[in-house]
């Protein structure tokens, strides 16, 4: 399930992009809060303590307290992040999204393949993962932080299907014909014959020139 971390933010009264730039300048982070029926609230956070949260495994799927002002803390997931263009390293914005800890939400989770598929390891085919995130309606605190499916087993020909797959305490909402992982037969070029061979089975034409001729030529 998803890791639970704290996170301390301000009210922000000023907006606009000057008032971001400064917000920025001070190590600071613009965002804004929504859910739950309430009204959007600007607000910034820590830019330190919000890249350390990042760095962490799945932090961008971790259910979050989030303090406003020193009160009594919220749960929300990030919804958004933007970066700088040029310096991705930079988070420019973030939305974060109410959560209330007994109503179910949908959100994303990766899907992990796991093992190495017999097609791949006997038969020298290609494995193919088409869909790597499923969408689920789960609990904040049951939110998985990623779903290993094994594939161990699958030989050439053969694809993992969404109808065949569950989750623990979540619902999957994606189409269960969707195809996870497949394993197709490895792709063979054809081969094409040189272009050369029926040209060198035909002779130059030689034209003969007539003693007429030949007289002609010389005499030009």
């Amino acid at each position: 399930m998803a890791k639970k971390h704290s996170l301390a933010a301000e009210s922000r009264t000023s907006k606009g992009k000057g008032a971001a730039r400064s917000a920025r300048r001070a190590g600071r982070v613009p965002a804004v809060i929504y859910g739950l029926h309430r009204e959007p609230a600007s607000l910034t956070v820590d830019a330190n303590a919000l890249s350390r949260l990042l760095t962490v495994e799945h932090g961008m799927r971790a259910l979050l307290d989030i303090a406003v002002d020193g009160k009594a803390p919220v749960k929300a997931l990030i919804r958004e992040i933007q970066r700088n263009p040029v310096r991705r390293q930079d988070i420019v914005h973030i939305d974060l999204y109410e959560v209330n800890a007994n109503e179910k939400i949908t959100v994303k989770v990766p899907v992990h393949l796991t093992g190495t598929a017999d097609g791949v390891r006997n038969g020298g085919g290609i494995l193919e993962h088409p869909m790597r995130e499923l969408t689920v309606k789960v609990l904040p605190a049951d939110i998985p932080e990623h779903f290993e499916v094994d594939v161990t087993n699958l030989v050439i020909g053969k694809s993992i299907h969404v109808s065949e797959l569950s989750i623990p305490k979540a619902e999957i909402m994606d189409d269960g014909n969707l195809v996870v992982a497949a394993v197709v037969a490895p792709r063979v070029e054809e081969v094409v014959a040189p272009a050369g061979d029926a040209a060198t089975t035909a002779e130059p034409e030689v034209i003969k020139k007539g003693k007429d001729d030949e007289d002609a030529a010389e005499a030009k």
